[in-house]
């Protein structure tokens, strides 16, 4: 999928990552270390056994897959996605873990395009929804999210909007 954005001329290019491409195996570990580097990331260096292991082990955790986008053969852009499972829908769908546009990248429309792919490969995969996470005051997330057709989860207005809570093991 190749775009031009109305932000910019030049044509950004959205692609299913390929693990086994060692090209763009170290592009998806140098996006999450710049990702992890931000304060909304924790802050530090992607850890050097995710540096090495990560992208092996997401080849081989069934249904996983990731979107990375280019521009002028630059990586721009990653998405994280997983493969869950609807209960109420009785189908799959599509937990976008992470999403990362280079700091040098954002506003020109990186983020909507990758979302955009991510909810072709969710429907040739039979999903029915997309889900993520987001902080609370990543307000630049947040409207990025908005603008794909994003919103919070909620059932009923009465009963408040879901919380994304977590316990380590």
């Amino acid at each position: 999928m190749a775009l031009v954005t109305p932000e910019t001329s030049s044509a950004l290019r959205v692609v299913l990552a390929n693990y086994t491409d060692c090209h763009q195996a170290e592009d998806i570990i140098h996006l999450m270390d710049e990702y992890s580097r931000h304060p909304f990331g924790g802050g530090g260096p992607l850890p050097e056994p995710c540096r090495n292991e990560l992208v092996p082990k997401l080849a081989n955790f069934p249904g996983a897959f990731s979107v990375l986008a280019y521009g002028d053969n630059e990586a721009l852009g990653l998405v994280n996605c997983f493969t869950g499972f609807s209960t109420f829908s009785c189908m799959p769908l599509i937990n976008i873990h992470d999403v990362i546009v280079s700091e040098r990248a954002r506003g020109q429309g990186v983020c909507a395009a990758m979302m955009d792919f991510v909810a072709l490969e969710a429907k040739k995969r039979g999903g029915c929804k997309l889900t993520m996470e987001v902080l609370e005051k990543n307000f630049a997330a947040k409207n990025a999210y908005r603008k794909s057709g994003f919103k919070p989860y909620t059932l009923d207005e009465e009963f408040g909007q879901a919380e994304f809570w977590q316990r380590y093991l």
